[in-house]
């Protein structure tokens, strides 16, 4: 696969010659600030050109992230003003020097219904070890900021040992946080233990803030048929499925598949949460080029060697963004059509990777 690779490069370059230019902060938006690179060019930096970063340019990548979910958000809420914006993980763009002390950043908070996070209590390093309590201390204070900022927190722990897994959804209960306790990290299987979601609802799930569980599932290789994953995830009780919006065979779930499960086994009626990456690009999704493989766009980086398919991104770059937004066949788009109550957002950390990067 021939891409551009950002590896080798400095934050300097990335700042200063991919970016171009980031004066405005927050409020500005990024998405207008297209930069023009040329994939065939070599680009020499000179030392004395390695200057020490600005304030502007040290939250480029947090502010051009914030600046991507707010189009996000827009766009959709133009469409279904109830439609729910669930980014995951990232928790530090909530605050602007991304500490659990900094300045709030309400215009995300506000454009946001809730966060997800991963490995809270149990999944880091590993599955089914327990997280460090100084690194589940650190999200949950973020954590707590988006709560108290009127968004609904849905944790997602990995772990399989029964007492690991009532540990789990018991302590993100009394947080006050919404629980799943996932066997495994591929997301293939409804969980066989708890055999019934924790806290059964019997009530309708209209908004975030109703429901007492979820489950992500987002890997259908243990279904041999879509027929068959319909059937099973209809026959649950979660009060909110996040799933991936295309079957195994790229073929997207209608609106019949999508009203389907949006009832639970029990009468009541739930949320139906889409899966959609933001901050990585996917060969295996409709949108993919196999023409990028001689001639890639721009903004497309290099390979996620933890995730074969998936390819870092420019995620501030228009053309990206319109892909994922506003064009005619976007990603997003596509999921308000097949009626979905919300967007799971993955990769909102991606600003990890340009803020790290060699």
């Amino acid at each position: 696969m021939l891409c551009i690779s950002f590896k080798g490069l400095s934050k300097y370059l990335l700042v200063g010659v991919v970016v171009l230019n980031c004066s405005q902060r927050g409020a500005g938006n990024i998405s207008e600030q297209n930069e023009e690179v040329s994939e065939n060019s070599d680009v020499e930096i000179a030392e004395e050109d390695v200057v020490e970063q600005t304030d502007e340019e040290q939250f480029f990548y947090r502010d051009a992230m914030r600046e991507f979910v707010l189009q996000i958000s827009e766009h959709a809420k133009k469409v279904n003003p109830k439609f729910a914006i669930i980014p995951q993980n990232g928790m530090e763009l909530v605050t602007l020097d991304g500490t659990p002390k900094g300045a709030l950043m309400t215009n995300y908070l506000n454009a946001i219904d809730g966060n997800g996070q991963e490995s809270l209590l149990y999944g880091e390093p590993i599955d089914n070890s327990r997280t460090s309590t100084d690194r589940t201390n650190y999200l949950t204070g973020f954590l707590t900021i988006s709560q108290s900022n009127g968004n609904t927190i849905l944790i997602t722990d990995y772990c399989r040992t029964e007492s690991k897994v009532n540990d789990a959804l018991e302590s993100n209960q009394n947080n006050g946080f919404i629980p799943f306790a996932a066997d495994e990290r591929n997301l293939t299987t409804i969980p066989s233990y708890p055999q019934e979601p924790f806290e059964v609802n019997t009530s309708d799930v209209l908004k975030l803030a109703d429901a007492r569980n979820h489950m992500l599932l987002l890997n259908y290789s243990e279904f041999e048929t879509k027929d068959s994953f319909l059937n099973s995830l209809s026959q649950t009780n979660y009060d909110i499925l996040i799933i991936d919006a295309f079957y195994n065979d790229g073929t997207q779930f209608t609106v019949d598949d999508v009203n389907r499960l949006k009832t639970k086994q029990n009468g009541g009626k739930r949320l139906l949460i889409s899966y959609m990456s933001i901050g990585e690009a996917e060969d295996y999704r409709y949108y993919w080029d196999l023409n990028w493989e001689f001639e890639p766009p721009v903004w497309l980086g290099e390979e996620n060697p933890r995730w074969k398919g998936n390819y870092k991104v420019l995620y501030w770059n228009k053309d990206w963004q319109s892909l994922i937004i506003s064009n005619d066949d976007s990603y997003l788009n596509r999921i308000l059509e097949a009626g979905f109550d919300g967007v799971y957002m993955d990769i909102i950390d991606g600003f990890d990777y340009f803020e790290n990067i060699d």
